[in-house]
């Protein structure tokens, strides 16, 4: 099985030293919300030009904070992200084309007097779920403390922003209406029934025994070539000080009058209630209404009069007399809560007609005097009390570290307890201790301080909204880099020795490759190899069975798709773990026709694949009208800075 197969080339040695994969940059790299990604500084400032269009530009310095920015976030989710893992796969490229864009979009836009109003660009703001509390409400102290930790002021975000509705409204349009014919469908269509089946051998770099170990002289100058892939990603020391509520747990404790006081303030809830559910019909005209209630006064059910009139009774539940009268009239709600419990009130005149209505239950909540909910009450006035204290502390915190007080006089003037984290990695792990475990207080404070600079001042951080904060900063930064070469020495000579085997392992694929290109089974060029290596496995299926939902099938298996009938070809397993040998047995034709469902599906994908050509080629055509100009060295000039400063290499 192709399971068993893959299991043995991710052996040990060949995970050991595995890049993290970083997949294709989408374009989501200004489009998501704010907590991704998605805003950055405006364009316009300082710096040399990389991109001008009319009388707007693009600096290098704006183009590598966006990059970096990027960057940054995207470590949030991948944890140990390389800055060389992230610029290989083109993301500084697609920034530049992106921001570019925007900003020739903006140009265009200026020139169609097509403007956006600050309203619009409030309702945005309002919408996005990081400035948004608990309940779903725009909080202005999670829009305020957000922009700050972010550092991103509130008219850069607001210009992106901008820029963003700009280019939904100019360019979504013309996706719209796109319907492409059943001859340009068909073909597509007919891929994804497609069927191939293949044969696939695997060559291990662990299969060569004879490696030597390297020379130091080897290892030395092996090691200072591959530096990026033992490099250590960035890690920091975290000192924070916590914030509980619970100081003011004393301060908070109600008195007896402030508890007298909002009992009398909310005495109408403490009050007898009474609540009752009916049965409810409402007709036309009194004399319907009439007609039914004598049937229900003979003996019939309110339910089965209505249905003899062809109507239908329905049930209000746990009504009180206010909300009665609020979706009826204070008469029905007065009739309702006089009659007893099984008796008919009405017919009423209602707002929708004449009412009747049967009194199915009636519920009873005695008062409750201030003795019996005492303790409710103190508990609540004690938490507002706890939640305002805190929130004023907190306060004066924030105002004394924007008055320039330094994180150790803040501490100190507030009787803080001041603590420092090990150096840690954006996951939470220590490298020098694999078991360490953070605790519950510094895990949120992780994300946030891995975005700060050195000289930023101390922020402040929510541990648990309302009840818990942490003042935090870096302490200390050690950018990423390899580590010292007598650290990892055994982990290098491993991966030494598994990279000479995968240049063994290519030289044999493509012997065996020669081979069967002339004829020899797969099978007997294996075996005939020289080397023990595992039995050649065949795989196949349908093209669209192997990609269902969207899932990346495993190269070997994704290339059948892409070889022609009775080749072959060698693929490399990644990460230095040696080679395939491929080939293709056969191939059976799909045929969509007659499918609809499969066809309009297909319709409905390539549909938006052509709306967003549309869009592109516009972009394109704008540019090319405004005279955009590039500087074709920018992106390569922000890849060797970024590269530089993360630690990275090129």
């Amino acid at each position: 099985m192709l399971s068993n197969f893959r299991r043995f080339i991710h052996s040990k040695f060949g995970a050991l030293f595995a890049l993290l994969f970083l997949g294709v940059i989408a374009a989501a790299f200004i489009m998501g919300d704010i907590s991704s990604g998605k805003f950055g500084s405006s364009l316009g400032g300082g710096g040399e030009t990389v991109a001008k269009a009319g009388g707007t530009r693009l600096t290098l310095t704006q183009f590598q904070e966006r990059v970096q920015r990027v960057f940054e976030n995207a470590r949030r989710g991948t944890p140990g992200l390389q800055i060389s893992e992230f610029l290989a796969q083109g993301a500084a490229s697609q920034i530049y084309d992106q921001l570019v864009a925007a900003m020739t979009l903006k140009e265009y836009a200026k020139d169609q007097d097509v403007h956006i109003s600050k309203r619009l660009v409030d309702a945005q703001i309002a919408q996005i779920p990081a400035f948004q509390d608990a309940a779903g409400n725009f909080s202005q102290e999670n829009f305020r403390q957000l922009l700050l930790r972010e550092r991103i002021t509130e008219q850069a975000l607001r210009e992106d922003i901008t820029r963003e509705i700009l280019e939904r409204q100019m360019l979504a349009p013309l996706g719209l209406g796109v319907k492409l014919s059943d001859s340009i469908i068909l073909p597509y269509a007919s891929l994804l029934l497609e069927a191939r089946q293949g044969t696939i051998a695997a060559i291990p770099a662990m299969a060569f025994k004879d490696i030597k170990d390297p020379s130091d002289a080897q290892l030395a100058g092996y090691y200072r070539e591959n530096a990026a892939r033992f490099t250590i990603p960035e890690q920091r020391r975290i000192r924070y000080a916590v914030i509980d509520g619970e100081r003011f747990t004393q301060a908070a404790q109600p008195t007896e009058a402030e508890i007298a006081a909002a009992y009398n303030q909310n005495k109408a809830s403490y009050a007898a209630k009474e609540s009752r559910s009916f049965e409810q019909l409402i007709l036309p005209t009194e004399a319907a209404a009439k007609a039914i209630a004598a049937e229900v006064k003979g003996g019939k059910s309110l339910a089965a009069a209505a249905q003899g009139a062809g109507l239908e009774a329905s049930t209000l539940t746990d009504q009180s007399r206010e909300s009665l009268a609020a979706s009826s009239s204070a008469a029905v709600a007065n009739a309702g809560f006089a009659a007893k419990q099984g008796e008919l009130a009405g017919p009423i005149r209602g707002s929708l007609g004449w009412v009747i209505l049967r009194v199915s239950s009636v519920k009873t909540i005695p008062a409750r005097a201030l003795s019996a909910v005492r303790d409710e009450i103190a508990a609540t006035l004690r938490s507002q009390k706890q939640k305002r204290l805190l929130s004023e502390f907190t306060g004066k915190v924030e105002d004394q570290i924007a008055d320039g007080g330094s994180f150790e006089e803040v501490v100190k003037d507030n009787g803080l307890k001041l603590e420092t984290t090990p150096f840690l990695l954006a996951n939470s792990k220590q490298v020098e201790d694999q078991a360490y475990q953070p605790s519950a207080d510094v895990v949120p404070l992780l994300a946030p301080v891995f975005q700060m600079s050195q000289d930023d001042d101390a922020q402040l951080i929510p541990i648990k909204p309302d009840q818990r904060y942490a003042l935090a900063a870096p302490a200390e930064i050690r950018a990423a880099a390899p580590p010292p070469l007598e650290k990892v020495k055994p982990l290098v000579v491993a991966q030494y020795k598994l990279t000479q085997g995968s240049a063994k392992a290519k030289a044999l694929a493509e012997q065996i490759r020669a081979k069967v290109a002339k004829g020899m089974k797969l099978a007997d060029a294996v075996s005939q190899a020289g080397v023990a290596l595992p039995a050649p496995q065949t795989v196949g299926g349908r093209r669209a069975d192997i990609m269902r939902e969207g899932q990346r099938p495993p190269a070997e298996v994704a290339i059948l798709f892409s070889m022609a009938a009775n080749s072959v070809k060698t693929l490399p397993i990644g990460q230095d773990r040696g080679y395939f040998v491929v080939q293709l047995n056969g191939i059976k034709h799909g045929d969509a026709g007659g499918q609809t469902a499969l066809l309009n599906q297909v319709r409905s994908q390539l549909s938006d694949v052509v709306g967003q050509e549309y869009a592109q080629q516009f972009e394109r055509a704008v540019e090319k009208q405004l005279g955009v100009t590039r500087n074709p060295s920018a992106v390569a000039d922000v890849q060797r800075a970024l590269a530089s400063t993360n630690g990275g290499a090129q």
